[in-house]
């Protein structure tokens, strides 16, 4: 192992389970939710982290996702209750601006496109929507995707395309493209032998990390029309391979994955309480044989399962975590 992961603070004020952490665009910001039905946003006022905001009324279930879009100015947050809450922080101060209806329960994930015109959900009715965002911002749901067979347990688009990859119960990863006026699924990504929680694409796009029930992290390699690897890709489609597996640093399922766009590396969240950070080591094949160490182990993380983990897109080498134990924790890489 080559660093350490240090505990900066911790973040205490949520009741119930913590799901998700997600940093603003800016990395000043940190949004946290959970089953107390509540959004609490983070800010540093000095060297300390304090809740700044905390977002409620809009939900009468627990809040599984929170996703900023990419002017840090709306926070889209997905519920059990079926809906999804789309917050403005324009006043300064955040007010909910819409919610949107049509899951027929619940909500699992939301995500916006790069663009910010587009916004994604996923459900446990098998179903990924896509919503579009309007001049007035007003949402309208553009298309109802129903190529999985299971529960939809992440979505997540590309960084600079406007291309979505989700994952299941049903064991797949999807992805879709718009094509003549509608989405489509473009690809059906198979390897993980039981429920694949989450997904994150590499600074670039042309490669997609995705972690599982099956305790193993996969890397995915896309191959576009005229590779020099002769990789056949019918329809002129990019194809995805996995081209890597990482598997034995943790004991119970992967929940939550997050590829830092700063420096490579890659941060994993389970139901062992742990966290793991892995970094790509250089071999002469790197884009079709990538390899990856294991950099840190964190054994205890947290008391209770380490439901999700997210990179600062600012600051390298901090990262965020929350828990079932119901707090929220801010950790620094060091190097040795």
């Amino acid at each position: 192992m080559q660093g350490s992961l240090k505990e900066i603070q911790q973040l205490t004020g949520h009741t119930d389970q913590v799901w998700c952490v997600a940093w603003s665009p800016s990395g000043s910001l940190l949004a946290s939710c959970g089953g107390d039905k509540t959004i609490r946003i983070w800010g540093k006022e000095g060297d300390s982290w304090v809740c700044k905001s905390v977002l409620m009324d809009a939900h009468t279930r627990t809040i599984r996702t929170v996703s900023w879009s990419p002017c840090g100015q709306y926070l889209a947050a997905a519920s059990f209750d079926a809906t999804t809450s789309i917050w403005s922080r324009k006043s300064g101060e955040f007010e909910c601006l819409a919610t949107l209806e049509g899951h027929e329960n619940e909500v699992k994930c939301v995500g916006w496109a790069c663009t910010g015109n587009l916004l994604a959900t996923c459900a446990r009715d098998k179903s990924v929507w896509i919503w579009e965002v309007t001049a007035d911002e007003e949402f309208e749901c553009a298309s109802v995707l129903s190529t999985h067979t299971q529960d939809v347990k992440c979505v997540k688009w590309h960084p600079t395309s406007e291309l979505l990859a989700s994952c299941s119960y049903d064991d797949t990863i999807r992805l879709y493209r718009e094509a003549s006026d509608d989405w489509e699924s473009c690809a059906m990504l198979k390897g993980h032998k039981s429920t694949v929680w989450s997904l994150d694409f590499d600074k670039d796009g042309h490669r997609l990390a995705s972690a599982g029930a099956d305790a193993s992290l996969k890397i995915w390699q896309e191959y576009e029309p005229g590779n020099p690897e002769a990789i056949a890709t019918p329809d002129n489609i990019p194809v995805w391979k996995c081209v890597c597996t990482i598997a034995g640093h943790h004991e119970r399922p992967i929940y939550s994955v997050s590829w830092c766009s700063l420096s490579g590396n890659i941060a994993t969240a389970s139901g062992d309480d742990s966290l793991c950070v892995y970094k790509e080591t250089s071999s002469e094949d790197s884009k079709n044989a990538p390899k990856f160490e294991i950099a840190v182990r964190q054994k205890g993380a947290h008391s209770e399962d380490v439901n999700c983990v997210c990179w600062n897109p600012v600051q390298e080498g901090m990262l965020a975590s929350c828990s079932d134990d119901g707090s929220v924790k801010i950790w620094q890489l060091l190097k040795e």
